[in-house]
């Protein structure tokens, strides 16, 4: 019932021989010069000048920033860890109620 059934020998397909192709050169291909665009107008925007001040109040800002995404991500971090040991509370005093229950039984 579970052996394979294998078809006689003389009704396979024949192999068929391919030929091969000969092969053929590639085309070569002639060098076209790449046209030189011309050079870019100046801006006409006034430059950034970083003063002393302007240094300090931007590594203020940067740090204060770090502080505040800072602040975000362990407060996140508390609040998930808070959640976890709060079902892990109730899931341990509904276990002992359950079974406080079967016992009564």
């Amino acid at each position: 019932m579970f052996t394979p059934k294998y078809p006689p020998h003389d009704t396979a397909p024949t192999p068929t021989v391919i030929q091969p192709q000969p092969l053929t050169p590639a085309p070569t291909r002639t060098h076209v010069p790449v046209p030189v665009a011309p050079p870019a107008p100046a801006s006409n925007r006034p430059t950034i000048q970083l003063t002393p001040g302007s240094t300090l109040a931007l590594v203020a800002g940067g740090g204060a920033a770090v502080l505040v995404v800072g602040t975000v991500l362990v407060s996140m971090l508390l609040a998930v860890a808070v959640t976890g040991v709060s079902v892990a509370l109730v899931a341990i005093v509904l276990r002992l109620l359950v079974k406080d229950l079967h016992k009564e039984r």
